[in-house]
C-alpha cells in the first residue's frame, strides 16, 4: 500500500479559484481567505510511518487542509467528484491516519451508503495500519473488527469509526471533527440532517464528500446541489474538485482515460480500466470511470436558475401562512411558512421544521398557532389525525397550488432562504400528468415534502384574504 516519494510541499497555496492549484482536475474552486496549509505536517508524519502520496495527491490534500488567517480550515465543506480506481481511498485514508496522529482525540466517522461498502474500506486502512511504522501510534490488536462497530483507536486518543449510512448508523455521534461521505452520489438531504449535528461541537470540523456523478436512478440531489452552486462560483467555505475527462471524449481514447484517472497507467493499469470497459455499459463507464457528469439529466420542475436568483436570508417576517406535507409513509414531514413581504412577493421559510416521521408535527403547530393564531384549513390522506377539525384541499387546488409555485418562481413573486433541505426538494421535484393538469412529484427516493409544503403556504398567502396564521396541510 505504500507509494514512493514524488514532489515536494509548498507551505503556501497559489491564488484561490485557479486550476494551477490543482491542475490534474477539469473543476475545481477553492474557497476564499487561503494562506497557509496543515498538509506539510500531515506529509511529515505520513512519511515517517511508510506513507507516500503522488503528485496530484499532494495538489488535493493542499487544498483541503488549506487553512484561513485565523488557522482553521478554509474549506468546511469538501466535494471531489472522483471516478473508480483512481486511488482516493488511500489519499484520504492517509491524510486521515496523519491528521488523527498530529491531532490528539481527533473522531473521524467514515461512512458510505452500503454497508459492504463500508466495511471494504475499513478492511483497506486495517491493511494499511499493519506498518510497523505505526506501532507507536496504535495497538493492531486494539483494532475492532466486529461487524457494524469497526474501529481504528489510536494511543493519543484519537479514533477513526466506520459506519454505513443506512438506518442511521451515526445520529449517535458527538463532537466529530472529520466526517468522511464515500458514495456521495447516494446522499440525501435527509441523510445529511443526521449527520450535520454530530459536527456542531467540534472543534475546527470538515465533512469530505466523494463519489462519482450519479446515475438517473440516485438520489444525489445534495451532491449535485454542492457542484452546481461551486460552478456557479456562490460557494462559501466550500472545496470543489473534479476529476473528469472532456463530456464528449472517446470511451476509448487513452488520453480521456489519463485526463480523468491521474493514477494511469503507472498505478491503475490498462486491465483495470479495460475490465470496467468490458462489464459497464457506456454511461456507466462515463461516469464510472471517466467521471463525466450527465448535463442533460431530467429538468426540474422548478426552473433552477430562477430559484437561485431568489435567496434572501434576512427577511422581516410578517403574518405567516402555515403549510404541513409529509412523505407518503411519513417517513418524513416538513412545515414552510410563507407570507407577504413589504414588496408585495411572498417569502418562504422551513427553518429546523423538516424532521423525521410526524410524530412532531401536533406539538410544533400547536405552538405555531399559540404565537401566531391561525387554523387549520385542510389534511389529505397522509396528514390526517394529526391536527384535529382540517378540511382536506381538492385534487385540482394541489394542482393548482404546484403550478402557481412554478409561476411565481419564474415570475420572480417569491423568495427563499437558500435552504438546503428546500433546495434538494427543489432539485429533486419533476411533473406528473394528474388529469387534464401536472403536479409535483419526486424524483427516485428523494423527498420533497419541503417543496410541497412551500406550494400550499405560497398558495395560502396569495389566496387567502386574511392569511394571518392559517394553517394549511397536504
Amino acid at each position: 500500500m505504500t507509494q514512493p516519494p514524488a514532489g515536494t510541499v509548498l507551505d503556501r497555496l497559489p491564488t484561490p479559484r485557479t486550476s494551477r492549484s490543482f491542475p490534474d482536475a477539469r473543476h475545481v474552486v477553492t474557497p476564499d481567505g487561503i494562506v497557509s496549509s496543515g498538509f506539510p505536517s500531515v506529509q511529515r508524519t505520513c512519511a515517517e510511518i511508510g506513507l507516500h502520496f503522488d503528485r496530484w495527491q499532494q495538489d488535493l490534500n493542499r487544498l483541503i487542509l488549506a487553512k484561513d488567517a485565523a488557522g482553521l480550515y478554509a474549506a468546511d465543506t469538501v466535494a471531489l467528484s472522483i471516478a473508480r480506481q483512481v486511488g482516493k481511498t488511500f489519499d484520504i485514508g492517509a491524510l486521515v491516519f496523519a491528521d488523527s496522529i498530529v491531532n490528539p482525540n481527533t473522531t473521524t466517522v467514515w461512512t458510505a451508503h452500503r454497508f459492504k461498502v463500508a466495511r471494504e474500506t475499513f478492511n483497506e486502512l486495517r491493511g494499511l495500519a499493519k506498518s510497523p511504522l505505526l506501532a507507536p501510534h496504535l495497538d493492531y490488536d486494539d483494532i475492532t473488527t466486529a461487524a457494524g462497530n469497526e474501529l481504528i483507536p489510536f494511543r493519543n486518543g484519537s479514533r477513526i469509526v466506520f459506519a454505513a449510512r443506512e438506518r442511521g448508523a451515526i445520529r449517535g455521534f458527538t463532537k466529530v471533527r472529520r466526517i468522511i461521505l464515500d458514495e456521495a452520489q447516494i446522499l440525501t438531504a435527509a441523510t445529511m440532517a443526521d449527520l450535520a449535528p454530530t459536527m456542531n461541537q467540534a472543534q475546527n470540523p470538515q465533512m469530505i464528500l466523494m463519489g462519482t456523478p450519479p446515475k438517473p436512478s440516485d438520489p444525489g440531489e445534495t451532491f449535485t446541489d454542492l457542484r452546481a452552486t461551486a460552478l456557479a462560483g456562490d460557494s462559501e467555505g466550500l472545496l470543489y474538485a473534479e476529476l473528469a475527462a472532456d463530456p464528449d471524449a472517446d470511451l476509448d481514447d487513452r488520453n480521456a482515460w489519463r485526463q480523468a484517472n491521474p493514477s494511469y497507467p503507472h498505478r491503475t493499469p490498462d486491465r483495470a480500466i479495460l475490465r470496467l470497459r468490458k462489464l459497464l455499459s457506456d454511461e456507466d463507464f462515463a461516469r464510472e470511470a471517466l467521471g463525466i457528469w450527465d448535463e442533460s439529466d431530467g429538468k426540474s420542475a422548478i426552473d433552477w436558475s430562477a430559484w437561485s436568483a431568489l435567496i434572501d436570508t434576512n427577511p422581516t417576517l410578517t403574518s405567516p401562512v402555515f403549510a404541513i406535507a409529509t412523505a407518503p409513509d411519513r417517513s418524513w414531514s416538513a412545515i414552510c411558512a410563507a407570507w407577504r413581504r413589504p414588496d408585495g412577493s411572498t417569502q418562504i421559510l422551513l427553518g429546523d421544521d423538516y424532521q423525521r416521521d410526524a410524530t412532531w408535527i401536533p406539538a410544533r403547530i400547536a405552538e405555531l398557532r399559540a404565537r401566531y393564531g391561525g387554523r387549520v384549513i385542510a389534511a389529505n390522506k397522509a396528514a390526517q389525525g394529526l391536527v384535529s377539525n382540517a378540511d382536506e384541499p381538492s385534487e385540482s387546488e394541489q394542482a393548482k397550488a404546484h403550478n402557481a409555485l412554478s409561476d411565481a418562481v419564474l415570475a420572480g413573486a417569491v423568495h427563499h432562504g437558500n435552504e438546503p433541505a428546500m433546495n434538494t426538494a427543489v432539485r429533486a421535484a419533476r411533473w406528473k400528468p394528474s388529469g387534464n393538469t401536472r403536479v409535483l412529484d419526486q424524483k427516485g427516493n428523494t423527498d420533497i415534502s419541503p417543496l410541497i409544503a412551500a406550494a400550499l403556504a405560497v398558495h395560502g398567502v396569495t389566496t387567502s384574504t386574511d392569511s394571518g396564521g392559517m394553517v394549511m396541510f397536504l
